[in-house]
């Protein structure tokens, strides 16, 4: 196990570090990014009087609405000369949000992640299968610059083509694969169908992020590879993966670099900041970027922060796994609830597999939700290969009953024939908001 000094530092020792790194951060902001001029004047602060870590309390929120404004380069604290790369957002709903790095940067950023992954079991000279999607995406070249650095074989493969990456684990016999948890249980489930084994494959550990998922899914796609799985996290507004990371030794949290990072939850609806253990909305304050520093970057994601000891050793605060993102949260008949609490319910049905969508539209002036889900191959067969057999309804009520009872929604369950839910090859898609489509026919 290879335990990295900066996470060991006692509280102490980090917040100096923190404070340090925190004033050089603030001055670099305020006298090259005019964003950040002009609203830390607005706020009338004076970043030179920055003396403790609660100071930041006092400072305004960054949020990806900022980023967008100030497309392409305007949230940049280096002349583009110095640039060695640049990441962006899908932009699917707006202007994509814009990310450089330095060459120090990329350095940190591959150190960042390289001891993630030998935080999730990885080991010098062993192979790693990279499933992230490579390109404009942070996933893919986050974890190969961390995967090498780390002394790795990578295999660079990507999203998608799931035949050729069976092939290439059972050729080039991997000791990790990364990617996300819903493609990856795609692999395994066309492993699973060609008659794979998990005993049959050469992978021990799995590092999955990017999407929200729960224990439940943790257990399948450990089941059907015959893998230890753990969690990382990261967004491409602040770094990319590598942000925080479980532990191969506890999985009972995330550890996030805080040497890089300093972490907040606050409450989404007033912006207080909330105490250790509350849950709320992530926001991350950057503190090595030199290409693009954030100041409490809000990030959407819902989660809430630990600072309870480690069985690994580590001392770093750890966030909790991410429960969903504010703008996914679902609000049906005044309840909110999120895709992974129904993702919950489902992977606790035995006549359904894990793959369903939820889609949204109106009837009228009120929101109707239904959810699609895909019946096993063994129900469907005694369904008489009709999604409209009664037994198929039953599981159909099954689910509406679960979902009703656990988190008191009514939502209209509707059973599909297995393989007609698309599968993902990167991030699934598990919200269909039509009522947006149909706005603009």
């Amino acid at each position: 196990m290879i335990i990295h000094r900066e996470e060991t530092f006692a509280g102490k020792q980090m917040e100096e570090l923190q404070l340090e790194r925190m004033k050089k951060t603030l001055e670099k902001v305020y006298e090259n990014v005019p964003f950040y001029k002009n609203l830390l004047d607005d706020y009338g602060i004076d970043v030179l009087k920055f003396n403790r870590l609660n100071d930041l309390t006092e400072y305004p929120f960054t949020t990806k609405e900022d980023l967008r404004k100030n497309y392409p380069f305007g949230m940049f604290a280096v002349g583009k000369e110095k640039l060695v790369r640049i990441h962006a957002s899908s932009g699917t709903s707006g202007k994509p949000t814009v990310v450089g790095y330095t060459k120090h940067d990329i350095e940190q950023w591959s150190q960042a992640v390289a001891r993630a992954i030998a935080m999730g079991g990885g080991k010098k000279g062993e192979v790693l299968h990279n499933a992230y999607g490579y390109g404009l995406f942070t996933g893919g070249l986050g974890l190969h610059y961390g995967s090498e650095m780390l002394g790795m074989t990578t295999v660079p493969v990507s999203g998608g083509n799931t035949n050729r990456q069976i092939q290439l684990i059972q050729d080039f016999k991997p000791a990790i694969i990364c990617g996300t948890p819903s493609y990856t249980l795609n692999i395994a489930e066309k492993m699973e169908s060609l008659g794979i084994a998990p005993d049959n494959n050469s992978l021990k550990y799995g590092i999955m992020g990017a999407e929200p998922w729960t224990e439940k899914m943790r257990l399948i796609l450990e089941q059907k590879l015959g893998i230890q799985a753990c969690d990382i996290y990261g967004l491409s507004e602040v770094m990319g993966p590598g942000v925080a990371m479980e532990c191969a030794e506890g999985r009972n949290g995330l550890h996030i670099a805080e040497d890089h990072f300093i972490a907040e939850v606050v409450d989404p609806v007033t912006l207080e900041r909330l105490e250790d253990g509350e849950e709320g909305e992530l926001v991350f304050t950057s503190l090595t970027k030199e290409a693009m520093p954030l100041i409490r970057y809000r990030t959407g994601d819902i989660a809430s922060i630990s600072r309870d000891a480690c069985i690994c050793g580590r001392t770093t605060a750890r966030m909790s796994r991410i429960k969903g993102r504010i703008d996914d949260m679902l609000i049906v008949r005044g309840v909110n609830v999120y895709p992974s609490q129904i993702e919950f319910q489902l992977l606790s049905t035995s006549e359904v597999v894990p793959h369903y969508q939820v889609f949204i539209n109106t009837s009228g002036s009120l929101d109707v939700v239904t959810l699609h889900v895909e019946l096993n191959e063994t129900v469907y067969k005694e369904a008489s290969f009709s999604v409209n057999h009664a037994i198929a309804q039953t599981v159909a009520r099954k689910i509406e009953q679960r979902l009703k009872s656990a988190l008191m929604i009514s939502i209209r369950v509707k059973v599909c024939a297995p393989n007609t839910i698309p599968r993902s090859e990167g991030k699934a898609v598990r919200i269909i908001d039509q009522r947006k489509l149909n706005s603009y026919t």
